[in-house]
């Protein structure tokens, strides 16, 4: 399992990849990736994950863009020094990509919004030959 890590506005974000070997189907152009991902707050006012941008791309050419409401149909408040750990899924057409995206959060004290960002990881099918 490969991970990454990253700070930004006193957010900490990790992220754990696997290849999901039981749900690809690779002689179909299918490879699915699963990854987990733990927000932790490092600063000293509760917060709130508001909306989600992945960028995914994958080396056949394709790029996406997916944005919506939280995260796994959560909005998560994350009170200061505590985390939120989710996972979900990407699938890809080929055998090799990545993914990065923003998190949009709130301070639940000031109300103001601010991004995260989350570190661009590779999505590597073991299969791939080089």
């Amino acid at each position: 399992m490969t991970a990454v890590e990253k700070i930004t506005n006193n957010v900490k974000i990790a992220v754990r990849i696997r290849y999901i070997h039981e749900d690809s189907r690779p002689e179909e152009n299918y490879f699915l990736f699963g990854y987990r991902i733990s927000i932790e707050n490092l600063g000293h006012s509760p917060i709130q994950l508001l909306k989600r941008n992945w960028f995914i791309f994958d080396s056949i050419g394709e790029h996406r863009e997916v944005s919506g409401p939280g995260v796994v149909g959560q909005q998560p408040v994350i009170a200061p020094g505590k985390q939120f750990t989710y996972e979900s899924a990407c699938n890809l057409r080929s055998e090799i990509g990545n993914m990065k995206g923003l998190f949009t959060m709130e301070n639940l004290i000031t109300q103001k919004a601010f991004q995260v960002e989350v570190p661009e990881f590779h999505l590597v099918s073991p299969n791939k030959k080089n």
